[in-house]
C-alpha cells in the first residue's frame, strides 16, 4: 500500500488551477468587449483572412478595405493575381461585393500605382463597382491596409477607355513621378450579350492626400 498525495499539496494545485481559469476567463470577457465595442475592428469592417495576413513586395502593409463615401461604398480587398488575358483577375463572381488588389504591384499609399478591380454587375445584380462610373473628381477614396493605417487619396480622374485601345501601360502604370497613385477599374460601355463581356472599361484615378 502506498500513501497518498498529502493534503495540502492537492489544495494547493486546485487553488492554482481555479486561479489561471478565474485569469483567462477575464482575458477572453475583455477581448469580446473590444471586439463588440469596434476598438479590435478593422476601419471598414472585418477583412478576409487572405488579405489581413498578405505583404506585398518591399513590406508594405496590404489593404484589406476601401471606402468611396460619395457613392455609398464600402467593401473588403482580397489580394489577386493575373487572368489568362495578361490583366488583373477581378474576384470570382461568386464574390461580387469583394474588391481585388494586384498584389504583383504597389500596396494603396506606396509609391507607384496600385490597382484595384471589382465587378459591376453580375446575371441577377449590381455588384461592388455598379456605381464606380459616377464617381467624380474631388472625391474622396479611403483604403485600410493591414497595420491599421488609412491611405487617403482623391480622384483625379474618371475616364471610359474602349478595350480596343485598351492601353496596359498607361492605365496599369504610373502618372506622376515619384508619386503614390491609385486605379479603380470595372466594366463599362455597350454589354454585348453575345460575348457576355462589356465594350470598355471605367478606370477612376486617384492621388495620395494623406494617412491616418
Amino acid at each position: 500500500m502506498t500513501a497518498g498525495e498529502p493534503r495540502s499539496s492537492r489544495r494547493g494545485r486546485l487553488v492554482a488551477l481555479l486561479v489561471w481559469t478565474l485569469l483567462l476567463l477575464a482575458l477572453w470577457l475583455w477581448g469580446r468587449e473590444l471586439t463588440e465595442s469596434g476598438l479590435a475592428r478593422p476601419v471598414f469592417g472585418d477583412a478576409p483572412a487572405a488579405a489581413a495576413g498578405a505583404l506585398p513586395l518591399g513590406g508594405d502593409p496590404a489593404p484589406t478595405a476601401v471606402e468611396i463615401a460619395d457613392i455609398g461604398l464600402r467593401a473588403d480587398i482580397v489580394p489577386r493575381g493575373l487572368d489568362d488575358e495578361g490583366g488583373v483577375a477581378a474576384p470570382p463572381f461568386s464574390s461580387p461585393e469583394l474588391v481585388g488588389w494586384w498584389e504583383g504591384g504597389p500596396t494603396p499609399g506606396a509609391e507607384g500605382a496600385a490597382v484595384l478591380v471589382g465587378h459591376v454587375d453580375t446575371e441577377r445584380e449590381p455588384a461592388v463597382f455598379h456605381a464606380l462610373e459616377s464617381v467624380e473628381p474631388g472625391a474622396e477614396v479611403l483604403v485600410a491596409r493591414a497595420d491599421g493605417s488609412v491611405a487617403e487619396f482623391t480622384v483625379g480622374a474618371v475616364e471610359l477607355v474602349e478595350r480596343a485601345a485598351f492601353d496596359a501601360e498607361r492605365v496599369y502604370g504610373p502618372r506622376r513621378t515619384g508619386a503614390a497613385e491609385l486605379r479603380l477599374i470595372t466594366c463599362g460601355g455597350t454589354f454585348d450579350p453575345e460575348s457576355s463581356g462589356y465594350s470598355a472599361n471605367v478606370v477612376v484615378s486617384a492621388y495620395l492626400t494623406g494617412r491616418a
